[in-house]
């Protein structure tokens, strides 16, 4: 039997444009709503990233952080 669909969370969260951006466009292509989206994306983390990229592009984002935050 599949386990049924609840969104039992909700909190606020505050995103750089660009990742709210594409996070809207990867929710439209994949017909889901964005709390949906990101849902599919935390359940399925480990299968749907590249391990040493997220490592490397999470290096990049953290040493920028600063600057963007000004």
């Amino acid at each position: 039997m599949p386990k049924r669909f609840r969104l039992t969370r909700r909190f606020n969260v505050a995103m750089t444009e660009d990742g709210y951006r594409r996070l809207r466009r990867f929710a439209a292509e994949a017909g889901l709503d964005e709390g949906e989206a990101l849902s599919f994306l935390f359940e399925n983390f480990s299968s749907v990233i590249d391990h040493e990229n997220l490592t490397h592009r999470l290096r990049l984002f953290n040493s920028e952080l600063e600057a963007r935050k000004r």
